[in-house]
């Protein structure tokens, strides 16, 4: 099978991924499982090289040759797009591909509570999505950026390690940055996004020292930014950001943060009662208690803020998995085997 074979194949099968490896059939992921391919012949060296710089350009090949990985968006006749990542294990090539829906979908149509709307309407800010990889973070970002694109005449910025969604213009205008061939790097494109007159930056990934702080700057800046990072809680996610600069640079940095800061969105897939995974989602909003703890450095008093919260629209993760379990939507043992804080749902599960 060629290398358009096997995508069509994990497009028929409603998959989420296509791997290959030396040595191992073509697998597809769908809903968190590996799927093996019709083609299961294991792949030899030479048989994987085919497949992988078959679409590859002669530049990124010569990237990867000198690099030894490469992310990069590949979009197929149909339109269909993948995030592609190439690299090297035990010496030989390999290559991860992700599948991104044509469709932009709404929240209601990726089943998050309506609260998630209220992210659009801040003037500026530092709204981030947090989670591990394959939770869904990008599509949920993809959702309120796309409804920002509809109801709002402003310019949005994207910088992203590949491009994943492509936003047609609305009342908006869009332009998209992929790094590497748009841009250098992140840090080179959050430092002359404020030259290219920006209303809304969607940054990727918030990933190391440099883009944190490129990033923390044009919110400072007026401007609304929406990024990534792979935490869990919004404790957990305030620490991270402030971890990542040296100890002489971090009572500042935690007077930004408490000053940018609005909102953190922790996100999960997993399991459900009718088979496939659905969002299950915990929400920090920034109110003047948030702020004084991440000012005092006490962001592990943060969970009992969203707790207490409620009213204000905030959402505890196991409380959110609860009310899952109430409609019917996940069992128990899949809160359980989800859940920030397992002794939280534990008890929580006790008192029902």
């Amino acid at each position: 099978m060629s290398i358009y074979e096997l995508l069509a194949e994990l497009i028929e099968i409603d998959g989420s991924d296509l791997h290959l490896l030396v040595n191992t059939p073509p697998v597809f992921r769908k809903d968190r499982t590996l799927v093996p391919s019709k083609d299961t012949e294991p792949l030899t060296v030479e048989r994987a090289n085919e497949l992988i710089t078959s679409i590859l350009t002669k530049e990124q090949a010569e990237y990867i040759r000198l690099n030894r990985e490469l992310d990069f968006s590949l979009e197929l006749k149909d339109q269909t797009r993948l995030r592609v990542n190439v690299y090297f294990q035990r010496g030989s090539l390999a290559a991860a591909f992700r599948l991104i829906p044509k469709k932009i979908k709404t929240i209601e149509e990726l089943d998050l509570p309506p609260v998630l709307h209220q992210l659009i309407n801040y003037p500026q800010g530092l709204v981030l999505l947090t989670g591990p990889t394959g939770e869904g973070k990008s599509t949920t970002l993809a959702a309120l950026v796309d409804e920002i694109n509809h109801k709002q005449p402003v310019h949005i910025l994207t910088i992203e390690d590949p491009i994943e969604y492509v936003f047609e213009p609305a009342k908006a205008i869009v332009s998209q940055r992929e790094v590497n061939s748009d841009t250098l790097s992140w840090s080179m494109a959050l430092r002359s996004a404020l030259r290219e007159d920006p209303d809304i930056v969607l940054v990727g990934e918030m990933r190391d020292f440099e883009t944190i702080a490129a990033a923390l700057t044009v919110v400072e800046t007026g401007h609304l930014v929406f990024a990534t990072l792979h935490t869990n809680t919004a404790a957990e996610t305030i620490n991270r950001i402030i971890d990542v600069f040296p100890s002489d640079q971090q009572g500042q940095v935690r007077q930004q943060l408490a000053s940018s800061i609005v909102a953190v969105v922790s996100q999960r897939l997993i399991p459900a009662t009718t088979g496939g995974v659905l969002p299950a989602v915990e929400l920090m909003f920034a109110n003047s208690a948030v702020r004084n703890l991440i000012r005092e450095n006490k962001p592990y008093q943060i969970d009992s803020v969203i707790q207490t919260s409620s009213e204000a629209g905030m959402v505890f993760f196991e409380k959110y998995l609860m009310s899952l379990i109430e409609q019917g939507k996940i069992t128990p043992e899949t809160a359980r085997e989800n859940a920030f804080r397992p002794e939280e749902i534990k008890r929580l599960l006790h008192n029902r």
